[in-house]
């Protein structure tokens, strides 16, 4: 299979778009623009918001709201997240303490 990037034209919201992808990602970013065009006249059918960069940017927002609250398997990613941040910093902090013995 070729990894070699090849132009695909995607319609969203009823405007052509060429991107690059390669062969085996095209199902991929078929659902994805699926998906956003989806999302896209979801708001723009709800009549709240007007014109195409608004819509996009909403439909943004909603998308990256839906990524950060995901649950798989009854576990909250964003939560996840937040501790491990967390404790990286419990771990950076003791870790420069320690330096200092040296």
């Amino acid at each position: 299979m070729s990894r070699e990037a090849a132009g695909m034209d995607v319609t969203i919201l009823g405007r052509q778009f060429r991107v690059a992808c390669t062969e085996e990602e095209k199902q991929d970013l078929l659902k994805a623009v699926s998906y956003l065009d989806g999302k896209m006249r979801e708001i723009r059918d709800g009549g709240k918001v007007i014109g195409v960069e608004r819509i996009a940017i909403m439909a943004a927002l909603n998308m990256a709201h839906e990524l950060m609250s995901v649950r798989v398997d009854g576990v909250d990613l964003g939560e996840v997240r937040r501790r491990m941040s967390e404790m990286r910093t419990m771990i950076d902090e003791v870790l420069s303490a320690q330096d200092e013995l040296f």
